[in-house]
């Protein structure tokens, strides 16, 4: 069965507006150097959304031993992260 897309309803929002975020920037940035090493070492891409309504996601993805790993971070209005979802969305190259 295939992974609910934890985004729906979100949409791109711009590096800048979210990465000037401090809390979600700080929180996201703590939760990557929770990660093993090896995952560390192959963060592919951070993107931000927004839904509109205040809240606010990051998406981490991470090319490991040929597959990608997804990790979605969910915040509420109030910049707390809320969720967090973690699902494999593929293969990669590494």
């Amino acid at each position: 069965m295939p992974t609910p897309d934890p985004l729906a309803g979100f949409h791109r929002s711009s590096l800048g507006n979210l990465d000037s975020n401090k809390a979600i920037s700080e929180d996201y940035q703590a939760y990557i150097h929770t990660l093993s090493p090896d995952e560390q070492k192959y963060v592919a891409y951070i993107e931000f959304f927004e839904d509109g309504t205040g809240q606010h996601a990051v998406k981490v993805t991470i090319g490991l031993n040929h597959t990608n790993w997804r990790h979605v971070l969910i915040y509420d209005k109030s910049n707390k992260r809320i969720r967090t979802v973690r699902y494999v969305s593929g293969n990669s190259m590494s």
